[in-house]
């Protein structure tokens, strides 16, 4: 199959492309709307939105979600809150800044135009999340309050608590439920995809298996749209939910399209720590916190180790013997540096024998100072006069409480320690992936028809993701971005009459799943896939994780192609394909896993530099920060699938920069 990357960015000036080009571009009449079937996998906050707004303006929507409702996509896990460039603060914001810092943010390796186009978009959907109802934290007047995130100096997250994902995906639940009840959406529930089907070119179909029943079944349409989420779980252990896959991405790329930059993976810097071997998930502490929380280790290593053999306390560590490296080391952002800094900073001190943790693997995140400071404000709004030391703390721990309880409280339930009273305990995990199928900026891949919206595509954050960017995107894809875009395909199609999934290729994508999944349930082995995961997860942090050097990644792609080897000898699959098999489940999972996860580590391998949350250890300054290669590495790169055992082939869109100036992130 030949590639030929096609950005398809308009002509115009940046600012103007979007507005000319929605105001240009082809269009499907209403009538002609109620002939056509687009096929929605996903039911986040990108697939929501999206299947909302399409069935709205009149197409026949299938939507699918593996889950038992659409509710329970892991967009509901996004705590922190929503960007959007309101600048309701006065603080200096605009579409330009948040442009900006997203370029920035993501270290230059992100196209101009999308990230523009979504800054401007940002505005519009605040406005559809309150006209749903969704209950965002306000000011005392009633006006919509924002807080900051890393890598910014102004204050453009809008919140509701710590439960921002939660709150704006019931939004567009509720969206997609009235387009349910009217016929314009069909729901299928508890259905996976696991694999696309390509007619003469175009993408026409899945195939989906019947999670309840075991029912291969299939499914035809005009376009397919993929919005279903990251591939952060390839390491095991992630923030992710258990359940977060790359299969349904990965099976277009088995079909053609294309995977772009991989290998940048986002590490959160506000998880709680790993306690034992036995883990399988991590749970991660919003990064609203870093707004009043501040980072530290003791500053000598017998105090920290003191710490992790429990003969000292954080409390018992003077204010003079602390280091809050982050302040130290970035005065102008401090603690709210963006994730792939304060990851790495956070490595840096666990690394010279000052972590905290038994493991030696954590740092304090301390809301002493924001309690008093706090509770110093709320006495003086009482008029209370010289109120003792107590006073002050009690009234703190209420706004804290206010801001972050639920946080808080799920950080006690967890660790079983309270930390109005002690310093939490974080170190980075795997989050999110700025990597993913490339599209153009359309949102379309390169193979005709099939979109990908939200964290699986690759088209926004570049090589790292500020905080609070997820949700922005996922619903700007979705309620803004795409309902026009896939006009310009579909408008198209319109003499395309139903498609039907008895076609030859219906037949061959199924045969090919039955194949894939007969050969895991008969395959006479004695290791549950639970234990690969966690061996392939291993090799993937250790060699592939929070940095990278080529001896290690050429080793790490010899152990993965062995490991997988090993997998489709003793893999041990219980149960019936004919049937319910949680187990079948995860291991046509894990076996997709192996494959992305080469891949992985062969784009890590290739980009001989550091930038974002990709940092090559031979590729870095002096002071330890990341040295981008502008000259040789402005690009994305979009790995083409040939073939089991085959070298992939890799297709490179240079990124041009006309409206920023490439330089070195400083956030000092």
């Amino acid at each position: 199959m030949s590639v030929k990357l096609d950005s398809k960015v308009p002509a115009g000036p940046l600012a103007e492309k979007w507005t000319q080009y929605r105001s240009t571009m082809n269009l499907v009449a209403p009538n002609n709307k109620r002939r056509i079937d687009i096929i929605v996998v996903g039911t986040g906050l990108a697939g929501a939105s999206a299947a909302s707004t399409l069935g709205e303006l009149g197409y026949n929507v299938k939507c699918f979600t593996f889950h038992d409702s659409p509710r329970r996509a892991h967009s509901i896990a996004a705590q922190g809150g929503i960007n959007a460039a309101k600048n309701y603060q006065n603080d200096g914001d605009s579409v330009y800044r948040l442009f900006y810092d997203t370029i920035k943010g993501g270290d230059y390796r992100s196209r101009e135009s999308n990230v523009h186009r979504l800054a401007e978009v940002s505005r519009n959907i605040i406005d559809q999340a309150v006209a749903q109802g969704v209950p965002f934290a306000r000011e005392y007047g009633g006006l919509l309050a924002n807080r900051s995130f890393g890598g910014v100096q102004v204050s453009r997250t809008f919140y509701a608590r710590g439960q921002t994902g939660q709150q704006l995906l019931l939004g567009a639940y509720q969206s997609l439920s009235r387009q349910i009840s009217l016929g314009s959406v069909e729901m299928y529930n508890r259905h996976e995809m696991l694999d696309l089907v390509v007619v003469d070119g175009k993408a026409r179909g899945i195939i989906a298996r019947n999670l309840l029943t075991g029912a291969i079944e299939r499914f035809a349409a005009h376009a397919v749209v993929i919005a279903t989420g990251g591939y952060g779980n390839v390491f095991y252990l992630s923030t992710n939910a258990m359940n977060s896959n790359t299969s349904a991405a990965w099976r277009t790329v088995r079909r053609g399209a294309l995977m772009a930059n991989p290998c940048f993976t986002q590490i959160h810097p506000t998880c709680i720590p790993v306690s034992g071997d036995y883990q399988s998930k991590l749970t991660l502490m919003s990064e609203s916190l870093r707004n009043d929380g501040r980072v530290w280790v003791p500053k000598n290593q017998e105090d920290a180790k003191a710490i992790r053999e429990g003969r000292k306390t954080a409390n018992e560590i003077p204010e003079g013997e602390r280091d809050y490296y982050l302040e130290r080391r970035y005065p102008a952002f401090g603690n709210l540096v963006p994730r792939d800094v304060a990851s790495r900073a956070a490595k840096v001190a666990c690394d010279e024998g000052l972590g905290v943790a038994p493991t030696g693997l954590a740092v304090y995140l301390d809301f002493a100072a924001a309690i008093e400071r706090y509770g110093k404000s709320r006495a003086h709004s009482l008029g209370l006069e010289n109120p003792d030391k107590a006073t002050i703390t009690q009234l703190g721990e209420k706004v804290v409480e206010e801001k972050y309880g639920n946080l808080f409280e799920m950080y006690e339930k967890i660790t079983g320690e309270d930390p109005y009273k002690t310093p939490m305990k974080i170190y980075p995990a795997v989050h999110y992936t700025m990597g993913g199928i490339w599209v153009d900026y359309n949102l379309e891949t390169n193979i005709p028809g099939l979109f990908a919206l939200g964290e699986c595509n690759f088209s926004d954050h570049g090589a790292n993701r500020l905080g609070a960017s997820a949700l922005m995107q996922g619903l700007a894809d979705g309620y803004f971005v795409l309902p026009y875009t896939i006009g310009q395909f579909l408008s198209g199609e319109i003499r395309t009459p139903h498609i039907e999934p008895t076609l030859p290729e219906f037949d061959q994508a199924e045969k090919d799943v039955r194949d894939r999944i007969d050969q895991l349930i008969n395959n006479d082995g004695s290791q549950s896939v639970e234990s690969f995961h966690r061996r392939l997860g291993k090799i993937m942090w250790d060699y592939c994780g929070m940095s990278r050097n080529a001896e290690g990644l050429k080793s790490a792609r010899q152990m993965i192609v062995e490991l997988r080897k090993e997998f489709y000898k003793d893999v041990f699959v219980p149960g019936s394909a004919e049937d319910y098999n949680p187990e079948l489940e995860k291991a046509l999972r894990v076996a997709d896993f192996f494959e992305l996860g080469e891949v992985m580590v062969l784009d890590a391998l290739n980009r001989n530099e550091s930038c974002g949350g990709h940092f090559r250890e031979e590729y870095q300054t002096p002071e330890g920060e990341a040295l981008r290669d502008d000259e040789n590495y402005a690009y994305v790169a979009a790995w083409q699938y040939t073939g089991w055992d085959e070298e992939p082939v890799l297709h490179k869109e240079e990124l041009v920069f006309e409206n920023v100036e490439l330089k070195t992130r400083s956030y000092k």
